[in-house]
């Protein structure tokens, strides 16, 4: 997800962005995925979204990063390309072409994408190479150990999920094991989630799971998301060695880490605040445990 905590101009407000990510920090070895953050203007195709292509974003995203190191905690900038997702009037606003890999519409949209041409993107012959040539891009300009990997097997989100995930993802991970061993993580999501929110058990098919990817990923470092609570994060951690990334619950709980070592109730989220653009509210103004209890202290 992101957060729509950026200006017009896809930089980070640095005095809300830098405290968020500073407050998530609170326990030293936690690590951060950063919200969705677009790799250039013509990637992008939503207001408010944060940026990483020019000096003034990578400038703003370095005082958030040495905010969350100065904490002790460690942070990765989750790269975005909207393709089809994309809103077509922000493009067009901006004199930027709206295209996909091809010219199948989304299901909820008005407007088909152009599909790409063989120019476009270098005459990438299947559905995997190209995901595997941009991890090759990054590592070459960062490192491996620099560089994670997250997928989404059973998202219906955007119509993105395939008829039969299974074999194009389980190739997929199996190329960025052999091409990339020093990766520094998989990231990947359960199918219990689509989007932000959880499925019902009677709607997952006994087929959707990811064994078949941990199989083949291990025994590399493998994070799985979706819909975990402190029970079952530490059944998934102790039973096949998962380590457990939670999303909307850190939203809620800066001190998140700190809360599920302790055995500490967590704040409730609240959705309608997950976008509100530049707003503190939703963003910043979750309280720490100890607040809680000196509130409740205070009422005594």
């Amino acid at each position: 997800m992101t957060r729509l905590r950026a200006s017009m101009m896809h930089i980070p407000i640095v005095g809300t962005v830098k405290e968020y990510y500073e407050q998530r920090a609170h326990t030293p070895g936690t690590l951060l995925i950063t919200e969705a953050t677009l790799i250039a203007e013509k990637a992008g195709g939503f207001d408010h979204v944060p940026g990483i292509w020019n000096q003034d974003q990578i400038d703003a995203w370095k005082e958030v990063t040495n905010s969350v190191h100065a904490k002790g905690s460690f942070i990765f900038c989750q790269l975005w390309a909207l393709g089809r997702a994309a809103n077509p009037k922000v493009l067009v606003s901006k004199g930027l072409p709206y295209v996909s890999a091809s010219d199948i519409k989304l299901s909820t949209a008005t407007v088909s994408p152009r599909p790409l041409t063989v120019e476009d993107i270098q005459d990438l012959e299947n559905r995997a190479c190209f995901p595997l040539e941009v991890v090759d891009a990054v590592v070459e300009a960062v490192g491996p150990e620099r560089v994670g990997y997250r997928i989404s097997p059973w998202n219906t989100v955007l119509d993105m999920k395939l008829d039969n995930p299974k074999p194009t993802f389980t190739y997929l991970t199996s190329q960025l094991k052999t091409r990339q061993p020093r990766l520094a993580y998989l990231h990947v999501v359960e199918p219990r989630i689509v989007g932000m929110y959880d499925r019902k058990d009677a709607d997952i098919g006994i087929d959707e799971e990811n064994d078949s990817i941990r199989s083949v990923w291990a025994p590399k470092p493998f994070i799985s998301a979706g819909g975990y609570n402190r029970l079952s994060a530490i059944d998934a951690a102790e039973r096949r060695g998962d380590l457990i990334a939670f999303g909307s619950h850190f939203i809620a709980n800066p001190d998140l880490v700190y809360r599920l070592e302790n055995d500490i109730p967590l704040n409730t989220y609240d959705r309608k605040t997950f976008y509100l653009p530049g707003a503190p509210t939703g963003y910043t103004d979750y309280p720490f445990a100890e607040e809680s209890a000196d509130k409740s202290l205070s009422l005594l």
